[in-house]
């Protein structure tokens, strides 16, 4: 397991009844030294740095592929330009600034920084004004005799207060809100990436299924033609009514395909519209062109090693940034145990007679030293430090537990597209084999060899075969972008709270 002792260190400084000769010599430490109480962060160690992925491509490939491995590429940041689609690389652009769910994280972002500003705030003095003037007139049984029976005054002052950050719970604080804002960065690079992988991957399905509905529409007018053919051998009787019942059943089976066909890719094209922050119905003119053929998959990809993981992925920043904060907060609750010493001062003119404001006679200032000590609530005080501990503890396991899931999702994308190859080779191996099948079952027929129900059953297992085959290509896609998305996209220079789009480009 990894190591705890920051949480520890914070346990036996927040806990143990200290003598009061060894807490006034802590404070008189503190006085001088100006030091931060409560524990430094630590980035946990989760890893040997030298470790690798269970799944290394050239443990688990072919001789020859392995070799192929040793050259695999490393992951680009911009991994769904490896496809050569300008319109996918179009609406990737447009989903990075305008999705919907990157305004409301950025939004946070922006609480985040606004609290922090905030925070950092109260490293200075507070200062304040206020001026005013009261006309009192008292009823004729309240005034004393020979005394008037209205009056005026007027005020006006301005007051200064500064609490010296002697203990640091300042400096822990603003400690806290530097990394909950990083953490807020962290997450808006996170979601960018899953949204570009997500559209990606609509667009890889979008495409797949416009083949694989080419494809049936294909068989179809095939089929329907074989159709023809056996109703004209039925009125010639050269052939039985089963043979053209079994076309014709064959025919609507192929032809029942093509709505559902529609139907997903109408869902794929509303899907893509929708990740790219416009309404479903954008795109569909641009969308509903069928490509030619699918892209290509990428050449290897090489993962690298769990380190580099590690440095790369924008969720475990975040995740190691909401510790970097959970820790701080400890020295938060921490420096309640020790005196706050503050600072006030105030200058300001009291009169009864306006034109006398300001002028020496009516001025009047004060300068406070003040200690709170909250010694006597450390029940309170100390029931604070333990729910901070807990908090930590909390992000500490949260953080180990994104860890194991980024290893998780990384071993299975390397096992997914290295055995969909696998995969993919033997499926169109076999749509090969079916085609040819499929015309040597019509030559038969046509010299009388074989029956026409053997052609029927030849063209349905070389529309299943192909069929097979087209799936298993959009599955290879899918997969090298599952591996895109598990390895963080390689995310440019390693600085994972950065993502593709700066911060100050969106617009809310």
């Amino acid at each position: 397991m990894p190591d705890q002792r920051y949480t520890r260190y914070a346990r036996h400084g927040g806990r143990r009844r200290l003598p009061m000769a060894f807490t006034f010599t802590l404070l008189a430490a503190a006085v001088l030294s100006g030091c931060a109480v409560g524990p430094d962060f630590q980035k946990p160690a989760m890893m040997d740095p030298g470790a690798q992925f269970v799944r290394q491509p050239s443990s688990v490939l072919s001789s020859s592929a392995s070799s192929a491995a040793a050259s695999a590429q490393e992951p680009d940041a911009q991994f769904w330009r490896a496809f050569n689609d300008p319109l996918l690389d179009e609406l990737v652009a447009r989903a990075l600034v305008n999705n919907r769910d990157l305004h409301a994280a950025f939004a946070r972002w922006q609480a985040a920084q606004a609290l922090l500003e905030g925070t950092r705030a109260d490293r200075l003095p507070t200062v304040t004004a206020n001026a005013g003037g009261t006309q009192q007139r008292l009823a004729r049984d309240q005034a004393s005799p020979g005394q008037p029976r209205s009056s005026r005054s007027y005020q006006a002052g301005v007051a200064a207060s500064w609490e010296a950050d002697l203990f640091g719970r300042v400096r822990r604080a603003i400690e806290a809100g530097e990394a909950d804002a990083q953490a807020g960065a962290a997450d808006i690079a996170a979601m960018q990436l899953v949204i570009a992988a997500q559209l990606a991957g609509s667009y890889v399905e979008l495409r797949g299924l416009q083949m694989r509905l080419a494809l049936s529409q294909d068989n179809e007018r095939n089929q329907r033609r074989t159709v023809e053919l056996a109703e004209k051998r039925f009125s010639a009787g050269l052939s039985t009514d089963f043979d053209l019942r079994r076309a014709r059943a064959q025919w609507q089976a192929t032809l029942a395909t093509i709505p559902s066909l529609e139907a997903q890719a109408a869902f794929a094209q509303h899907r893509i519209a929708t990740l790219a922050g416009e309404m479903p119905g954008a795109w569909l003119e641009q969308l509903s062109v069928a490509p030619a053929a699918l892209p290509a998959a990428p050449a290897l990809i090489d993962p690298g090693t769990p380190a580099d993981l590690l440095r790369r992925r924008p969720d475990i920043a975040a995740a190691e940034a909401r510790l970097h904060g959970a820790t701080a907060r400890i020295g938060v609750a921490t420096a309640d145990l020790f005196p706050r010493v503050s600072l006030g001062a105030m200058l300001g003119s009291f009169t009864l007679a306006g034109g006398s404001l300001f002028k020496a006679a009516s001025s009047n200032s004060n300068v406070v030293l003040g200690i709170d000590w909250t010694f006597l609530d450390a029940g309170r005080v100390r029931a604070r430090i333990a729910a901070s501990e807990a908090g930590a503890d909390e992000a500490l396991a949260q953080y180990q537990q994104t860890v194991l899931g980024a290893m998780e999702e990384t071993e299975n994308a390397l096992v997914r597209l290295q055995k969909n190859r696998e995969q993919g080779d033997l499926l169109a191996l076999a749509a090969s084999e079916q085609e040819q099948a499929e015309w040597q079952a019509d030559r038969l027929y046509r010299a009388g060899s074989v029956s026409f129900y053997e052609v029927l059953d030849a063209q349905k297992q070389r529309l299943a075969a192909q069929d097979a085959a087209l799936q298993s290509r959009v599955a290879g896609l899918q997969a090298a972008l599952a591996l895109y998305k598990s390895l963080a996209g390689g995310w440019g220079a390693g600085d994972p709270s950065v993502g593709y789009v700066e911060l100050g480009q969106f617009s809310m």
